[in-house]
């Protein structure tokens, strides 16, 4: 397979919990032009990704999960040599809570790859405690806890749908306390502080997508400024984060339900961040939830 029209050449590892996604993200990458190896023993991973490094393969994308056994325990190691021979990549690790996880199991009527003799969820726990290292080290975590399929498939599309970016690209999730935080979050923003559209009648059936909605929000005291001065701050901390090799950073920024405050906020963060070498964008886990 040779490069991609737009001359990129990419390397990543996806990994993550059984259950959590990873079928629908390989075919997504697939039709996004990636080149999919699904379930290589970790030990052949660097002389794979050797292709990437001279060019023969342009986007390349390598699943790699508990079903490999005694082969997956080398992946550590696998990646270590990778980054000594300075042969960049990004990790991709899929995860969602004990509860999603063993739902999907019991509905597929399959058993978890980890659980022998044992439950389900004895299962995932065996698999939480042999991944920890791994999650710890990821690029990106996508949590696919409340992502259909379809909503899986545009968030991968959102991420790698360009390949390599010389840039840092930012993730403005919006979400709604009362359903939990984000677990893939990197920054946490909390605007509760900000007058609450739903006690307002006419507001309530809205979202912050909305104009009567956003201007409500964003017209109130001390808000522009909690934007630029946000904004600046995450503008100051993106050449960071690509010195330390993460392109893709997630902000949650939350209110109680997820459907106003926190919606209007964040497309109005992802409007304004966006300029050369930084590329955001807003989505919101939990509107139309209620």
């Amino acid at each position: 397979m040779s490069k991609t029209s737009s001359g990129t050449s990419e390397l990543l590892i996806l990994t993550g919990m059984s259950g959590a996604g990873r079928s629908t993200v390989a075919h997504a990458l697939e039709d996004l032009d990636w080149y999919v190896v699904d379930n290589l023993p970790a030990a052949l991973l660097p002389a794979l990704t050797e292709k990437v490094h001279s060019g023969e393969i342009g986007l390349l994308a390598v699943v790699l999960d508990v079903r490999g056994g005694a082969f997956f325990d080398d992946l550590n190691a696998s990646l270590d040599e990778l980054s000594k021979k300075k042969i960049a990549f990004r990790l991709l690790f899929l995860d969602a809570t004990d509860q999603a996880l063993v739902q999907r199991f019991e509905a597929t009527r399959r058993p978890h790859p980890l659980q022998g003799d044992g439950t389900i969820i004895n299962g995932i726990a065996a698999e939480r405690a042999k991944l920890d290292e791994l999650r710890s080290r990821a690029d990106v975590v996508i949590d696919t806890t409340n992502l259909n399929v379809h909503q899986l498939d545009k968030r991968i599309g959102e991420i790698f749908g360009g390949g390599q970016s010389q840039g840092i690209r930012m993730n403005i999730l919006s979400f709604g306390y009362k359903y939990g935080i984000p677990v893939d979050s990197d920054l946490l923003l909390d605007c509760r502080f900000i007058p609450n559209p739903h006690w307002i009648p006419e507001l309530r059936p809205l979202n912050g997508r909305d104009e009567p909605v956003r201007k409500a929000v964003l017209s109130a005291p001390g808000v522009d400024k909690f934007i630029d001065d946000y904004v600046a701050l995450l503008i100051s901390m993106s050449n960071g984060f690509l010195a330390e090799g993460k392109k893709f950073v997630t902000v949650a920024i939350g209110c109680t339900g997820g459907k106003h405050r926190s919606v209007a906020i964040s497309e109005a963060i992802a409007a304004r961040l966006n300029r050369p070498g930084i590329t955001a964008h807003a989505m919101h886990r939990d509107v139309g939830r209620e």
